[in-house]
């Protein structure tokens, strides 16, 4: 089938500088309101790859995100959020982006269009069969991408990837493609609006399905996150005291003994 970049056709809006900051906002969030309904349209091949990530995490593998730009730095910002979330370890779910650690705050021109570093990025984290890669990239062209997931083919490892035109290069060699075609963006060719919107949807539902099959929620409480701050620490006394149905004093002694929710429940049940 021809491959149309729908993510840079011209917008439905013309003449933005002459909107009013009202309209600006309303047109916006007009278009934004179109991208969860696009996500529910590929539920199922969100659901193809989550299923994929639970079966190679439950066996000891790893979850990796690859991209460049927005993109990668959506794929960094849901890896890093998992070990405080849900108290898993940092290298269970990786970000990796063209450019390196410096490209997540500033724009490393060609990046991401070199055919080679993206499988070098990910052999540096010893990357195995036993792992599973996703490729991110609204355009679904990203040579840094799209290349380092033939890689993975050739290596046997299995592949999928978020993107937002049909019958992209990037879906052709992923083996689990999430397609989420939005359209073209307000501001034409600006893929960090309702694209990144879409991507950071999806990275949301993959990660936490994952993770909640895997354990790591107790109920629809996170039991295994990381009490580092305050308010936390707080969240956890609450979340402890109404599931033991004690007051916030002794659940705080609990956590402070046992250092999460999850354990403070396994430990009162077995104490008392």
């Amino acid at each position: 089938m021809e491959f149309i970049k729908t993510t840079e056709q011209d917008s439905k809006y013309n003449h933005l500088e002459k909107m009013t900051v009202t309209e600006l906002l309303t047109n916006i969030n007009t278009e934004d309101k179109t991208v969860p309904l696009a996500v529910e349209k590929a539920l199922p091949q969100i659901s193809s790859l989550t299923e994929k990530i639970v079966h190679k995490l439950q066996k000891g593998g790893r979850l990796f995100y690859i991209g460049a730009g927005t993109s990668g730095r959506l794929g960094i910002v849901d890896a890093s959020e998992c070990p405080p979330t849900f108290g898993v370890p940092q290298e269970l779910v990786v970000g990796l982006i063209a450019g390196g650690d410096i490209a997540i705050r500033k724009a490393v021109e060609f990046a991401e269009d070199s055919k080679t570093q993206g499988w070098q990025d990910l052999q540096k984290h010893q990357i195995s069969k036993k792992d599973i890669v996703i490729g991110i990239a609204a355009s679904g062209t990203t040579p840094y991408v799209i290349a380092a997931l033939q890689n993975c083919n050739s290596n046997g490892i299995i592949t999928g990837c978020i993107t937002c035109n049909k019958n992209s290069p990037l879906a052709q060699v992923s083996q689990f493609p999430i397609e989420v075609i939005v359209g073209s963006e307000f501001v034409t060719g600006s893929s960090r609006m309702k694209a990144g919107t879409a991507q950071k949807l999806v990275l949301n539902m993959l990660s936490t399905a994952t993770m909640v099959q895997l354990g790591k929620v107790k109920g629809n409480k996170m039991v295994d996150m990381q009490l580092s701050n305050n308010k936390l620490v707080e969240r956890g006394n609450k979340m402890l005291a109404k599931e033991l149905d004690i007051n916030l004093e002794e659940a705080s002694i609990l956590i402070k003994k046992y250092g999460n929710v999850r354990n403070a429940i396994e430990n009162y049940k077995n104490e008392y």
